[in-house]
């Protein structure tokens, strides 16, 4: 679950910092962030590395953020320009 949630959150970071094409990569990003939880806490569990896991939900939480970021310009300019 590890090498899945580093492979969703490498290309959710890439879509994420591409304007209005972020909001395609968000669901896929939470999931990755569910994805990399599971492998950490399979990891620890069963006594294996879990770097892969931690790298996969480091990458997703900085996807989301970077999408959230956009997703707040887009309506600070919309919001701006409406006023």
């Amino acid at each position: 679950m590890g090498v899945a949630s580093l492979v969703i959150g490498i290309i959710a970071v890439i879509l994420g910092f591409i304007p209005c094409v972020g909001q395609f990569a968000f669901i896929p990003a939470v999931l990755g962030i569910i994805l990399g939880a599971v492998g950490i806490a399979s990891a620890k569990k069963n006594n294996q590395p879990k770097g892969t896991a931690v790298a996969g939900l480091v990458l997703n939480i900085i996807a989301v953020a970077v999408i959230v970021a956009w997703n707040l310009l887009f309506a600070a300019a919309a919001a701006a320009v409406d006023a």
